[in-house]
């Protein structure tokens, strides 16, 4: 396989470090706000522990194929232990699950949000243009699976993992950051507890 792949994961967690602090309009109204009780925050909260149930089966997902291909020798080698079919599986299902999620996502949650919080905007909000800089890498992988499962060519885990870098750091941090935006503090900045109640996800 040559040289070691850097993980998605270490340069999402790099690219999200805090820059050094400052007193912006944000912060301060951040400040302002009174702290939360434990129901309230849990109120506040709800959508995110959602999102982020959904987001843990892809980081799962995304997981399994990333340890096989930086990991284990090739599909090709009689000592591997590689389950193609198993691999081909959980690959496939995770393209399928995140484009359909995605969809939805634009289609029917990000348009409610976005009538108050620009993060969601659908022209220009940071997680729509996340989507498509995932998308951009979703659809080469899953095309390359779907090839394999045909059986047009031949599985390779490098070649997986090739298939996996180039959206794999935007994906790691895209699934934490819209965890962030649908938090207790960043919601109650835009809606209030009824409001909230009323938001399905």
């Amino acid at each position: 396989m040559g040289q070691a792949a850097e993980d998605p994961r270490a340069a999402a967690a790099e690219a999200q470090k805090p820059a050094e602090p400052s007193m912006t309009a944000t912060t301060k109204a951040e400040e302002d706000l009174p702290p939360l009780s434990d129901h309230d925050f849990r109120i506040y909260n709800q959508l995110a522990e959602r999102m982020d149930s959904f987001h843990n089966y892809f980081r799962q997902s995304w997981t399994i194929l990333w340890s096989a291909c930086t990991s284990s020798p090739s599909p090709s080698s009689s000592s591997t232990p590689v389950d193609t079919d198993e691999l081909l599986y959980t690959g496939l299902s995770l393209a399928s699950h995140l484009s359909a999620h995605h969809s939805i996502e634009e289609t029917y949650f990000f348009p409610r949000l976005a009538a108050r919080m620009p993060e969601f905007d659908p022209r220009s909000g940071p997680m729509v243009e996340q989507h498509a800089a995932i998308h951009a890498g979703l659809d080469d992988f899953e095309a390359y699976l779907r090839r394999c499962q045909r059986g047009d060519e031949e599985f390779d885990l490098a070649k997986l993992r090739d298939r996996m870098e180039g959206w794999g750091a935007v994906l790691w941090a895209h699934l934490d950051e819209e965890v962030r935006a649908l938090g207790a503090e960043n919601m109650r900045r835009y809606w209030t507890k009824d409001e909230i109640m009323r938001l399905r996800m």
